[in-house]
């Protein structure tokens, strides 16, 4: 576990324009659980519904992520705007949560192949379902998803719906938040949010 990772004191919302399109993102870290080359980049699309930039993933791993370098939560909640792109044999997207290293964290995820939204906990580098719910996600389009997580109680939505709402206890303490995705997908991300709160 990373013992350098303490609370947060306040909630922030990143949108990606005030980085230099064509650059990775400071103030953050990226890596892939197993293998791959992830590719993060700060990118101009005036077509965004917060122009002028995003953050996309197009490069190709197991298990892409990347995490606020600053931010820790123990309770709280994580969101973030994505839209599903491309890729062959997958196209999602989500965010990660009480992240302490690349091998152990929480995801939700959304995906617009499978049309379902999950929920994870990775141990070990390995990757263990939780749970799976059928949910429309249209690709090359906008979706919100959201986590809200106090205890080992964890509140799954997509576009403000809830889909899951589990206990899990699998991994409690502080930890970083973040943004994933899998495989070959290529997936555009905005408007980063956390916090303490539910708002």
């Amino acid at each position: 576990m990373d013992t350098e990772i303490t609370p947060a004191s306040t909630n922030e919302s990143i949108d990606f324009d005030g980085y230099p399109a064509g650059t990775f993102p400071a103030g953050w870290i990226a890596g892939v659980t197993g293998h791959g080359a992830p590719r993060w980049t700060v990118e101009a699309d005036p077509g965004a519904p917060s122009p002028r930039h995003v953050l996309r993933q197009s490069g190709v791993g197991d298990f892409p992520w990347l995490v606020r370098t600053a931010s820790a939560l123990i309770d709280g909640f994580v969101e973030v705007r994505f839209r599903p792109e491309g890729g062959r044999d997958d196209q999602a997207g989500g965010v990660v949560w009480r992240w302490k290293s690349g091998d152990e964290y929480y995801v939700a995820r959304a995906n617009a192949l499978e049309n379902n939204v999950s929920l994870y906990y990775t141990d070990g580098g390995k990757r263990r379902t939780i749970r799976y719910v059928d949910a429309p996600v249209p690709g090359n389009a906008w979706h919100v998803i959201r986590v809200e997580f106090q205890g080992t109680r964890i509140r799954v939505l997509l576009d403000g719906r809830l889909y899951i709402e589990e206990d899990d206890a699998h991994i409690a303490g502080c930890g970083r938040v973040g943004m994933w995705t899998k495989a070959d997908s290529i997936t555009a991300f905005e408007n980063f949010r956390y916090g303490l709160g539910g708002a």
